[in-house]
C-alpha cells in the first residue's frame, strides 16, 4: 500500500468515525431523551470505532463501480 492510499484510508476512517459518533449521538438523544454524559459518549466511541474500522476495510478492498457493472450486465 502506497502512502497517498494509506493517507486516504485514515482519512475517510476518521471521517467514518466522526459520522458514526454524531449520528449515535443523535439517535441515542432522539429515541431515548437522556442527556448526554461523558460515560455515554464513551460507550458510542467504543461501538463507533470499530464499526468504522471494518466499513473501511471493506470499503477499501471491495472495489463497488466493478461490482456494479457486473451486476447491471448480468440484469440485460
Amino acid at each position: 500500500m502506497n502512502s497517498k492510499r494509506l493517507e486516504a484510508f485514515f482519512e475517510f476512517l476518521i471521517f467514518a468515525i466522526l459520522i458514526g459518533i454524531t449520528e449515535d449521538l443523535i439517535a441515542i438523544k432522539l429515541a431515548t431523551g437522556e442527556p448526554i454524559t461523558p460515560r455515554i459518549v464513551g460507550i458510542i466511541v467504543l461501538i463507533a470505532v470499530p464499526f468504522a474500522i471494518v466499513g473501511e476495510i471493506i470499503a477499501y478492498k471491495i472495489d463497488f463501480v466493478k461490482l456494479s457493472r457486473n451486476f447491471l450486465k448480468k440484469d440485460k
